[in-house]
């Protein structure tokens, strides 16, 4: 087979990347017109994550004489940085970032891929889902149709612009215009898996019970989290997200990573997630601003790290200074382009929408 360079394998890519250059402008205008601010935040941090699951890539950073080195890892996603803009006192803030995680190759997983990171100050988590909305519906709206008889149409380009609606590997399709579906964790669960978590939050015996119930695996070593997530990945997301976009929200307060607990029902936390055609697209935070909760959960992520995979990442200090100095109440979202390109095409594999390999 030809190298991905050569021009009769790569012309096949021409007419997605250019989707791809036009929905990057669209993501661009719709935020301009806003009123929010642009920025670039370095991809060397001192932490790369905390989440415990994620694998990030470790480097040394030299002095300029050489005589020293620190730890760096490349970020996974821009969070940690943009919440410290948001502490300096920026109001709306966007990002379109490269972002890296170790670990990862599948038709819809690149270990090097962008994404769209957002926050507000003063913005409820239920207003970001209306803003969420209005993005993806704007990007679909935007298409326009292609030019036909193209040497790369001829050469097989499966995509037809100018079609509003999102399409999956799978046949299935999605149109953003229609009502969105927004359901709980826990009435999602109901609904497609028949698994009624409400009243045994945490309960590891009885979620295991009903993964054996609806034959779904779970190892010896799953913790409550990681069974419910795999009930989750098995039952209920292959079925979000189409005729409609689905937002499935309302986590359990033990699966909130960096989002407050609801002020009305502590159990359950201010986290959201868009599906399209069964696919994960954007995961969104009412954004916790107490720093001592977050230590606790960040020294947490480090011990469940140390058990599962036998090492940990540092936490990230400064962070957690800036929420002490006072983090605005405010909503942030993070959105995978390279997802959202593949869903406005049909594009049935990551690279076609990137322009190189890694």
């Amino acid at each position: 087979m030809n190298p991905w360079w050569h021009p009769d394998r790569f012309m096949r890519k021409v007419p997605y990347l250019q989707e791809r250059a036009r929905i990057f402008g669209e993501i661009r205008a719709f935020f301009d017109a806003r009123g929010y601010l642009e920025v670039d935040t370095p991809a060397l941090q001192t932490a790369p994550c905390m989440e415990a699951h994620i694998q990030g890539f470790r480097t040394e950073l030299l002095s300029a004489d050489r005589q020293s080195k620190r730890t760096m890892y490349l970020h996974t996603s821009p969070e940690f940085a943009m919440k410290k803009l948001l502490v300096a006192g920026l109001p709306k803030i966007y990002q379109l970032a490269k972002v890296f995680r170790n670990a990862e190759g599948s038709s819809w997983h690149s270990p090097e891929f962008t994404m769209l990171e957002w926050y507000q100050r003063g913005m409820d988590y239920k207003d970001m889902m209306e803003e969420t909305a209005d993005l993806v519906r704007h990007i679909a709206a935007s298409s326009s149709p292609r030019k036909r008889g193209s040497r790369a149409e001829e050469r097989g380009a499966a995509f037809v612009a100018g079609d509003s609606r999102f399409r999956g590997n799978d046949g299935k399709f999605c149109d953003p215009h229609q009502p969105w579906e927004k359901i709980t964790v826990v009435d999602a669960l109901k609904k497609y898996a028949g698994v009624d978590i409400s009243n045994n939050l945490c309960d590891l015996a009885h979620i295991r019970a009903e993964a054996r119930r609806i034959d779904v695996y779970v190892s010896p070593h799953d913790d409550w989290e990681n069974a419910l997530l795999k009930i989750l990945m098995e039952k209920v997301e292959p079925r979000l997200g189409s005729p409609a976009p689905s937002i499935i929200y309302d986590y359990p307060v033990s699966m909130a990573a960096l989002s407050r607990p609801k002020p009305e029902d502590g159990r359950f936390a201010e986290r959201f997630e868009v599906y399209v055609c069964g696919i994960e697209l954007a995961n969104a935070f009412g954004e916790l601003t107490d720093a001592a909760v977050q230590r606790e959960r960040f020294l947490a992520d480090v011990r469940l790290r140390k058990k599962v995979y036998g090492d940990d990442y540092p936490v990230d200090e400064d962070f957690l200074k800036a929420l002490e100095f006072g983090l605005p109440a405010c909503s942030g979202n993070a959105l995978g382009v390279d997802r959202l390109v593949m869903l406005a095409t049909g594009a049935d594999d990551i690279g076609l929408v990137q322009a190189a390999p890694v």
